[in-house]
């Protein structure tokens, strides 16, 4: 087994993933400036900021999905700058993107078959799934494509829990969402932290997120601009959401 292919187990002192002085772009345009980012081991971190802050782009460079143009990607305490999708996902680092990322041509079933893969057995995959939400048992045989928007990310879930995720990056999870499914998906996000499972959140809506985080980050125009508890981060909401 080679580095990148040991799952992420942090020693105490280690944040489970760290971003360093993180540089990021689209082509030619900048959108990531030096972003300096600490999930801490077993933490809720909450992402927040504009549309256009950069989150999902930061969420992107974790996953292995965006390079880094300059600056550095730690996981559990080791350097993976350049890091690839598959060598993330290796290291239990399980992310759900903004539009949820499911197969819309394919059943419930087969969205989570392809979700084990070969490190989890389609029946694993399937009781958790089922248990966590009985809707998709119901469902087991609809094309995904044709489920509601809470079913879709019910089923995104559960994509990335079947597989026992360390981490788990989750982009915009309320989006589409009617308030019930959103209050309902954040009870399943809730249950997680208290199982141990690190997670990083990106919302628009922070108000939805910091009840539940440990940690929150306010992003602006592709900057860290301000770390703290979730109480501190929200008297300064306002002022960054105006612009000001």
């Amino acid at each position: 087994m080679t580095l990148l292919e040991e799952p992420c187990s942090p020693r105490p002192d280690d944040p489970i993933i760290e971003l360093r002085g993180v540089h990021a772009a689209h082509g030619d345009i900048e959108a990531l400036h030096g972003v300096d980012l600490v999930v801490p081991a077993g933490a809720v971190v909450a992402l927040l900021g504009p549309n256009g802050a950069g989150k999902t782009t930061t969420m992107k460079v974790i996953s292995g999905l965006m390079p880094v143009t300059s600056g550095s990607l730690r996981l559990s305490g080791r350097d993976v700058t350049g890091i690839t999708a598959t060598e993330t996902a290796r290291l239990g680092v399980c992310s759900i993107p903004e539009g949820r990322g499911i197969f819309a041509n394919l059943t419930v079933r087969e969205n989570l078959w392809v979700a084990a893969g070969e490190r989890v057995s389609l029946d694993a995959m399937e009781q958790v799934a089922y248990a966590r939400f009985p809707r998709l048992g119901e469902r087991r045989d609809q094309l995904a494509g044709s489920l509601s928007g809470g079913e879709q990310q019910m089923l995104a879930l559960s994509r990335a829990l079947g597989t026992n995720p360390a981490v788990l990056l989750l982009d915009e999870l309320s989006m589409g969402l009617a308030p019930m499914v959103v209050t309902e998906m954040y009870e399943v996000v809730k249950g997680l932290a208290a199982e141990g499972v690190s997670i990083l959140l990106a919302e628009q809506f922070a108000r939805i997120v910091l009840p539940l985080a440990d940690l929150a980050v306010l992003m602006v125009s592709g900057r860290a601009v301000r770390a703290g508890s979730p109480t501190e981060i929200e008297e300064e909401l306002s002022t960054a959401y105006l612009g000001g």
